[in-house]
């Protein structure tokens, strides 16, 4: 396979937006004068070059529409429950069976994990966070380890595999060329070994420290707690979501629907819910407060995705199709596409082995995430298995998961101090030092997790 000036000019850009994102900047500007230098070198005219940077955005918009929407919708959902408190009513009964600091911590961080797949961790980090915490902390949990088990439940397992609303991986699989459901498939063992072997680690540290009577003098001061009530809408409301989600849930395993026809499914039942539970709600003006809830929810999306689409951009061009879309048929007779080019080339020159191919994937990954979003750099890793994948012949949806796991682990709310704010501030800690109560126990992880990936991909 013999590389053109576009490859090169690819591959010089990929290597600026590491070295940009290992100084924790943001990658924006690089991605758009990639985009911009590879459309001068296909078209040699400076105005269609300047289009190509608009009609990649656009290009880049479409991929991620899917995945926008449906974060989007169910953040208005949360919010519509947020109205009459029946969030909290969902969570009143995990309360009960909270009695020391181990049910405590794992009761947090399986409520978080499970509303986090629904809801995303931003808005359930609050909502999970503000129930349990004094409760928590009442049978001896500090608040630093309810703010360690949101983030690790949460921020980490839950973002990272994202199975329910297939954001993570359909932008991980998009920028590969293959389907999500083959990035979470391949990727299973990598997505709980990852896991369950950072939130053990960091449950064997936190309680090591309890019983060294480290946090001795903060759990003295805390005040007992009364469960409030919760009126009926609350309890109807609870029961809708409850029931709405668990008949999709039936849905997808009865009619086998997977990807897009799972998140339709998904978003159109939380659509409808909201107009239910408003209709509850505000009666006569429910009109408005749909409205309400459907454009902050978008709002979030909005903030949450208008750095990545940009990004990811970037990262489409090296696929035939994003390219071809673009630029039109430029790609030479023969190529599939810069980043399969660039992995076949790199198979005949370089003898690469699944560790090396592993472990560079996890460094890639992590490195990603340094900017503290997690969702940025995952487009990157995504190109980057579909090259590694072909040089090695090892699976592609297997080093997505791999490259994934990293970059949302480090960047998505778990490591770096900027990332982490959320379940810092609910909780009354230092972001600081939960990024340093979080560093051991992760970077076990990425070891164990990168370790078996050697064997499975």
């Amino acid at each position: 396979m013999v590389l053109t000036g576009a490859h090169y000019i690819y591959i010089l850009f990929m290597l600026a937006i590491l070295i940009i994102m290992i100084m924790k900047k943001d990658v924006i500007v690089p991605c758009i004068l990639g985009i911009f230098c590879l459309g001068l070198f296909y078209t040699q005219s400076i105005p269609q070059a300047t289009n190509a940077v608009f009609n990649a955005l656009i290009v880049s918009l479409n991929e991620l529409a899917p995945v926008i929407l449906i974060i989007s919708v169910m953040v208005a959902l949360s919010k519509a429950l947020e109205d009459n408190n029946a969030i909290n009513y969902m969570i009143k009964p995990f309360s009960k069976i909270i009695k020391t600091p181990t049910t405590a911590f794992f009761v947090v961080g399986i409520v978080m994990f499970l509303l986090s797949w629904f809801f995303w961790p931003t808005p359930a980090v609050a909502l999970v966070g503000a129930i349990f915490l004094p409760v928590a902390m009442e049978v001896g949990l500090p608040a630093i380890g309810v703010a360690m088990a949101l983030n690790l439940f949460g921020h980490g397992l839950a973002l990272s595999t994202d199975f329910v609303i297939q954001g993570a991986p359909a932008i991980t699989g998009g920028a590969a060329g293959i389907e999500a459901a083959q990035v979470i498939s391949e990727g299973m063992p990598l997505f709980w070994v990852m896991g369950i072997v950072t939130i053990a680690a960091a449950f064997y540290y936190l309680r090591r420290d309890l019983k060294k009577g480290m946090f001795k003098e903060e759990l003295k001061q805390v005040e007992h707690v009364e469960i409030k009530s919760f009126n009926k809408k609350a309890k109807i409301a609870t029961l809708l979501v409850l029931i709405g989600f668990a008949l999709d849930i039936a849905a997808m395993y009865a009619l086998n629907l997977k990807g897009g026809d799972a998140t339709a499914l998904l978003g159109g039942t939380a659509l409808l819910l909201i107009v239910i539970i408003n209709a509850m709600n505000h009666k006569k003006d429910c009109l408005d407060s749909v409205c309400k809830n459907v454009i902050d929810g978008f709002v979030f999306g909005i903030k949450i995705f208008g750095a990545i689409i940009p990004i990811a951009a970037f990262f489409y061009m090296g696929e035939v199709a994003p390219i071809t879309s673009v630029l039109g048929e430029v790609l030479p007779a023969g190529s599939q596409g810069l980043l399969s080019d660039m992995g076949i080339a790199l198979s005949q020159a370089v003898p690469l082995n699944k560790l090396a191919v592993a472990s560079i994937q996890t460094v890639v990954g992590a490195i990603t995430g340094l900017d503290g979003s997690g969702f940025s750099g995952i487009s990157l890793v995504g190109s980057l298995a579909s090259v590694f994948g072909t040089a090695v012949n090892a699976s592609v949806g297997a080093l997505c998961a791999l490259g994934q796991i990293a970059g949302i682990w480090v960047g998505g709310g778990c490591l770096v101090p900027w990332g982490l704010i959320s379940a810092a501030a609910i909780c009354g800690v230092s972001p600081v030092d939960l990024a340093k109560r979080n560093f051991k126990p992760i970077m076990i992880g990425f070891v164990v997790t990168t370790i078996v990936a050697v064997f499975i991909i």
